[in-house]
């Protein structure tokens, strides 16, 4: 498992209509990688709302049309939930992803290197 991958859950909450949801691993690499059972992960929706914390996915991904990812709507999920992978994210999508995270969570980009 990697940042940036994207993995399809079954019925991830009681309160979302879909029996599938998309989801994106946002967490740091070295929580990944640890013993730690959940990781933080953005959800994938087909609908785009035009917010600047959207990030544009798709078919390229693994998908079955153009989604985006909101950065305003992250939840922590268990690691055994996220066993159907479908995609990756590009280099280029992630430093979209790092920049539409730091407006969701409305840290200033003061130069960090992501």
């Amino acid at each position: 498992m990697r940042r940036g991958d994207l993995y399809r859950v079954p019925r991830p909450s009681a309160k979302d209509p879909k029996r599938f949801r998309v989801f994106v691993v946002v967490s740091r690499q070295s929580l990944i990688d640890s013993r730690y059972s959940s990781v933080v992960c953005g959800a994938v929706y087909s609908n785009r709302a035009g917010l600047t914390t959207e990030v544009p996915v798709g078919i390229d991904e693994g998908l079955k049309h153009d989604n985006c990812i909101r950065c305003d709507e992250l939840v922590s999920l268990r690691k055994s939930e996220l066993t159907n992978y479908v995609g990756s994210l590009t280099r280029p999508q992630i430093n979209e992803l790092n920049r539409a995270l730091l407006i969701a969570l409305d840290i200033p980009d003061n130069g960090y290197q992501l």
